[in-house]
């Protein structure tokens, strides 16, 4: 769930990222579960099942986060039975294939922050692909979804940690284990899942939100961040 934090004496500050719309352009689940139908570890149908998803979300029928938690249904629906070892190898493929499908202004705060934060990442995809994607952006600690083992190394279809219910108590939990400080810290998330760590953060972020995050963030004044294409602007938020 979590790698061993950087101890530098220099890093006292925290810099605190989603994933899925916010540094990665696309979503680490939706790929995982592509890349496994690939790979006929899951059925071929869940492919269709996917596809039919995707477009139904780009149609405008439904919300991001109602896609988002279609996607967790899928993916917990045909995880049982199924050797880690395998979902291991395929996201290790997958977040390789993705490593340079970021956002600009996501990956130039995150080489800028690097030297003298507390990299964390926090997401709602499994942890198997949440782990090979954060240690090639060198985060240094990490929490996804995790799902329950048996004693052969194969998946009950059992969910046991979901950081997307209370990423809040993620933050504090980590903040209260490893005896750092909140003070002058960073967080940029895209989804109301994100605010209630946004909500924690000195210098908080709303980066490409949805309605109802930036209706958030527009009450909090936090800052209000888009990037289209290879245009990035902030909307003014003061009051």
């Amino acid at each position: 769930m979590i790698k061993e934090i950087c101890k530098k004496v220099h890093k006292k500050k925290i810099a605190i990222f989603d994933i899925d719309g916010t540094i990665f352009r696309k979503n680490l689940a939706f790929e995982l579960l592509n890349e496994l139908s690939w790979m006929k570890i899951f059925p071929k149908v869940v492919r269709d099942e996917l596809i039919a998803l995707y477009g139904h979300w780009l149609d405008n029928e439904g919300t991001y986060e109602a896609y988002r938690i279609k996607l967790v249904d899928l993916y917990e629906k045909n995880i049982a039975g199924k050797s880690q070892d395998d979902i291991v190898k395929a996201a290790k493929i997958v977040a390789q294939f993705n490593a340079k499908r970021t956002y600009i202004f996501a990956k130039k705060l995150i080489e800028e922050m690097r030297p003298d934060h507390i990299m964390l990442v926090i997401s709602g995809s499994p942890i198997e692909i949440v782990k090979e994607y954060a240690e090639i952006f060198k985060f240094d600690a990490y929490y996804g979804s995790v799902y329950e083992l048996d004693g052969d190394n194969k998946y009950t279809g059992k969910t046991i940690f979901e950081p997307t219910h209370d990423k809040g108590a993620v933050v504090k939990q980590f903040v209260a284990e490893n005896n750092v400080s909140l003070v002058g810290s960073f967080g940029m998330g895209d989804t109301q899942s994100d605010a209630s760590f946004l909500d924690l953060v000195d210098l908080p972020i709303a980066f490409n939100p949805d309605l109802n995050l930036r209706k958030i963030a527009e009450k909090k004044a936090w800052r209000i961040v888009v990037e289209k294409k290879d245009i990035i602007y902030e909307i003014n938020n003061k009051n």
